[in-house]
């Protein structure tokens, strides 16, 4: 069985989305929709701007969205997933591509994400790290343990936790985990903390807005992040999504509850092979592929 799955932030570069821009006409006339929607020229940014342009978070999310949506629109006949799923921002172009969201709203939607964000991020300074060799259960405990705001907040693969939170409690936590045996425990280079409580003035924002969009039963499951089950119930969906920005990525149980479904081959489609990568981590007798 075949399952669909969509990176999140930190997969762009600088030319993606360009071959289908000059290859496929649904795609450029959606690509220049794109455009009025935003009020800019994202196609600039993403085909011809520098990685600086791409970093800013309401460039990156509806970039890594439109490329992932649009690949998935090009596949045709061709695109019949029997499950679906996506990576934080990545869940968006999931729901867009299996049907729960029509491309208007779902990327509207992912422009006052990005957008609710930033300004959350500027709000208040925080940060996360990524945290490898230790258990999901160790990496919780040691979180625990530190004053101050920080929690798990992407599972992405047995031994890779990502942590988030304040700057303080963040290198506090990142000193206990080294201590504790952690091959590595490394601030990343992202804007603040997502998927921790410190979302909440964004997720305050967003919930308006997914409240007011119209969801559709999609075309197959649709397994989420917070809760690593598959959905099809349009309002547990918008449930979900609402959860999403405050709550951690449950990538690795993700990706084992759609094996335990019946998923054998997994394919990425957006930027990067991120995702390639972290479901052989969590099941090496997956095949994967992917499309960029």
């Amino acid at each position: 069985m075949k399952a669909y799955v969509f990176p999140g932030q930190g997969a762009q570069f600088v030319g993606m989305g360009k071959d289908l821009y000059d290859n496929n006409q649904e795609a450029r006339e959606l690509f220049e929709k794109a455009n009025e929607i935003l009020g800019f020229r994202i196609t600039d940014l993403m085909f011809n701007g520098t990685e600086e342009d791409l970093k800013q978070t309401k460039v990156t999310q509806p970039a890594i969205f439109l490329h992932s949506v649009l690949l998935a629109k090009s596949l045709g006949e061709e695109f019949k997933p029997s499950m679906v799923a996506g990576h934080s921002l990545g869940e968006f172009s999931a729901l867009v591509a299996a049907g729960a969201l029509s491309f208007e709203e779902g990327l509207k939607l992912v422009s006052k994400r990005a957008e609710a964000m930033q300004k959350a991020c500027e709000a208040e300074p925080s940060t996360m790290a990524a945290v490898l060799a230790l258990t999901d259960e160790k990496v919780e405990e040691l979180c625990a343990e530190v004053e101050g705001l920080v929690a798990p907040a992407n599972y992405n693969c047995p031994g890779q936790v990502v942590i988030s939170g304040t700057i303080e409690a963040v290198d506090a936590a990142c000193e206990k985990m080294k201590a504790a045996g952690a091959k590595r425990a490394l601030r990343l280079k992202v804007g603040g903390a997502f998927h921790s409580p410190l979302m909440q003035p964004a997720q305050d924002e967003l919930t308006k807005a997914i409240e007011a969009a119209e969801f559709n039963t999609p075309v197959c499951p649709v397994y989420q992040n917070v809760d690593a089950k598959p959905h099809t119930d349009p309002e547990e969906i918008k449930a979900n999504l609402i959860k999403q920005l405050t709550a951690p990525v449950r990538w690795t149980q993700d990706v084992q509850a759609m094996i335990a479904d019946g998923a054998d081959e997994f394919i990425e489609l957006g930027p990067g092979k991120v995702l390639q990568g972290l479901v052989n981590k969590i099941n090496k007798k997956v095949a994967t592929s992917g499309l960029s």
